[in-house]
């Protein structure tokens, strides 16, 4: 297979991802999502950008140190302080990659920069020669490239490829462009800029009108063999390019395109749910390859053919992309034997403390619930899988509630130092006394968003998933909690979101300090 018969899939979901509102992560879920990214069979991943603050420095870095396979990528701008920041960072990479950027388009240009157009080639060829310095393996990316004039474009491009970028990466970056459009962009440059052809061509697509995917694949035909993507489609606005999306469209109609990529199409059930459980960002039941909804078929001619044949309503098997139908059902007698089995099936990895943990949730849970379900033992293991560093956690709740009445919910608390706080709130519903509750106990008051209730299996004694968004001092943060009671469920949700926005103080706080020594020492 040539590099010509290849698309490399670029994931971003560490960097891009995480500037979706309220998607943050910490380090410890970082390098769970990094390594999974790696178990997928992604070629680069995009780690961070080290410059923007010390905490992601750090995740870059750790990253780099842990994480084999991929290449590990950190993002800078066309500065030395940003380039010798990310450098530092990945140094510890298996294989390494400095992607540097600027901004092309007019509108950019004018108000954001206020450059002229020189200007901006000149600081393009020295931050690419400057990363070159430090690394071989260098991007380039002109940003807002689907609106610069494409006669501009292609001499930045052109400019930036003598430097010594190795690859070229045409950002759509507010989701403006249309199919059509851009694969005229894509042949135009591949026509007409020296040494295109020996450099890799890349595309990174957002989603604002709702074509991401479709804008990547027409790049694709217009010869990109590089794309750029996130998990579940993440990241600012209304998103990126959808890494399964993406892959399954190139695996599902490789008679069309005649391409491959090295994704292992099987781990992508597992690998989606696991960033929506660390982000707190549901998966939408209609959503394409991993929604609930993508292989379900209610229509009755849709079940009769089926029955029949599943190919005259499925172009995919729910296996290719790692759902396994036989939805087989676990009880309170079964072992820790078959729940490892079941665990393997479900394209699941857990060392043994894991394991133990996972199979204690499961007992648990079996006490609960007459049948366990395939999507139950998910959440246990994702839970399992994913160490909540707190510092709160719930060590009990008690809620009373009447029609007519204003609910009340008493809890205690328990910090990471050891001490237990208790309190109490009135709500209207016990959801909202819960959370009274909790502000209480934490000291910390957030102004609630959003708040998504779903069921995890079926059944009256389902799980309850709950999903938070709330604002807290201009920034929003996203919380997630299951159990099969929803008055916990929520209570968890908030609780986790609550803890995220008391590591945030933490990290800021740290980061003033080293701050404020640095300007010290300065002096």
């Amino acid at each position: 297979m040539t590099d010509q018969d290849r698309v490399k899939i670029f994931d971003t979901t560490l960097r891009d991802g995480e500037q979706s509102p309220g998607c943050s992560m910490n380090l410890g879920e970082k390098l769970r999502i990094g390594q999974a990214l790696a178990d997928l069979g992604v070629d680069i991943i995009e780690a961070g950008f080290p410059a923007a603050s010390p905490g992601d420095f750090e995740a870059v870095e750790a990253l780099a140190e842990t994480i084999r396979g991929p290449v590990i990528c950190g993002l800078a701008r066309c500065n030395t302080g940003d380039i010798e920041a990310t450098a530092r960072a990945i140094k510890g990479a298996e294989k390494s990659r400095i992607h540097v950027f600027v901004a092309t388009s007019a509108i950019h240009r004018e108000h954001k920069l206020q450059m002229a157009k020189e200007e901006i080639i000149r600081s393009a060829v020295e931050g690419v020669r400057l990363a070159r310095s430090f690394c071989d393996d260098v991007e380039f990316s002109p940003e807002d490239a689907s609106r610069t004039e494409p006669e501009y474009l292609a001499e930045v491009v052109a400019a930036a490829i003598e430097a010594g970028a190795t690859t070229i990466n045409i950002p759509d970056t507010v989701g403006y462009t249309v199919p059509g459009e851009f694969l005229e962009l894509f042949r135009f440059l591949k026509s007409g800029v020296t040494g295109i052809d020996d450099v890799t061509l890349s595309v990174h697509c957002h989603d604002d009108l709702g074509m991401a995917v479709a804008n990547s694949l027409a790049a694709v035909e217009g010869g990109a063999r590089q794309v750029e993507c996130t998990i579940n489609g993440i990241g600012e606005r209304a998103g990126n390019c959808s890494l399964e999306e993406l892959v399954m469209a190139l695996r599902t109609r490789e008679s069309y395109f005649g391409l491959s990529c090295g994704v292992k199409s099987e781990r992508l059930y597992p690998t989606c749910r696991l960033v929506s459980t660390i982000t707190g960002m549901p998966i939408p039941r209609n959503k394409a390859i991993i929604g609930g909804n993508a292989f379900a078929h209610e229509s009755g001619i849709h079940q009769h053919g089926m029955l029949r044949n599943s190919a005259t309503y499925e172009i995919m098997s729910p296996q290719d992309v790692g759902l396994n139908r036989s939805n087989l059902v676990l009880g309170k007698h079964s072992g820790r034997h078959a729940f490892r089995d079941r665990i393997s099936e479900l394209g699941f990895a857990l060392d043994d403390v894991e394991l133990n943990r996972a199979f204690a949730e499961f007992k648990k849970l079996a006490d609960q619930k007459k049948e366990v379900f395939d999507s139950d033992i998910e959440s246990i293991v994702l839970h399992a899988e994913i160490e909540r560093p707190g510092p709160w956690s719930l060590a009990d709740l008690r809620i009373a509630s009447g029609k007519g009445a204003f609910a009340s919910a008493a809890l205690g608390l328990t910090h990471v130092d050891g001490r237990t706080v208790r309190e109490a709130g009135v709500g209207d519903g016990p959801i909202d006394a819960a959370f009274q509750a909790i502000e209480r106990a934490t000291g910390v008051d957030v102004t609630l968003l959003d708040f998504e209730v779903r069921s995890v299996s079926v059944g009256e004694d389902a799980q309850g998933e709950v999903a938070v968004l709330v604002r807290f001092e201009d920034r929003d943060y996203r919380g997630h909690g299951i159990s099969t009671d929803i008055t916990e469920a929520g209570a968890l949700a908030f609780l986790d979101v609550i803890n995220r926005v008391v590591r945030a103080r933490e990290r800021n706080a740290i980061a003033a300090e080293t701050t404020a020594s640095r300007a010290a020492g300065s002096i």
